[in-house]
């Protein structure tokens, strides 16, 4: 029973780090290609969506309460184990203002939810 403790407690701590990110990025950045800890939390989060049963409930509760860039990573995690709940999700953030960064290898941005969740919905 300590493993499932330890796996509970290692989801907990992704999700919160994922609630308060301020950066979306699916890899490593800048020249070194550094994993920032909020993608690897989201790394875990996502192996734990098919192996812990709490998962789901964990990511819909980032969904509502995450940072922007959380509640970004949220609809990701979504759209990727339920397109129906992904698009949903995506669809509820397409009227926040809210900004947050993104990287895509070396290139930094910025990105309104707004902008992000349209971009996602278009299919992009």
């Amino acid at each position: 029973m300590l493993g499932i403790g330890k796996k509970d407690r290692e989801l907990d701590a992704a999700v919160k780090e994922l609630a308060k990110a301020d950066t979306l990025a699916f890899g490593g950045v800048g020249i070194a290609s550094t994993l920032l800890p909020e993608t690897e939390a989201f790394r875990h989060v996502e192996r734990a969506l098919d192996e812990h049963p709490e998962a789901r409930k964990k990511v819909d509760w980032l969904l509502k309460h995450g940072s922007p860039a959380g509640r970004a990573y949220a609809a990701t995690l979504l759209d990727r184990v339920d397109a129906e709940a992904g698009r949903a999700a995506w669809k509820r953030l397409r009227d926040d203002e809210r900004e947050f960064t993104t990287f895509s290898g070396c290139v930094m941005g910025r990105a309104t939810l707004r902008e992000y969740a349209t971009e996602r919905l278009a299919g992009n």
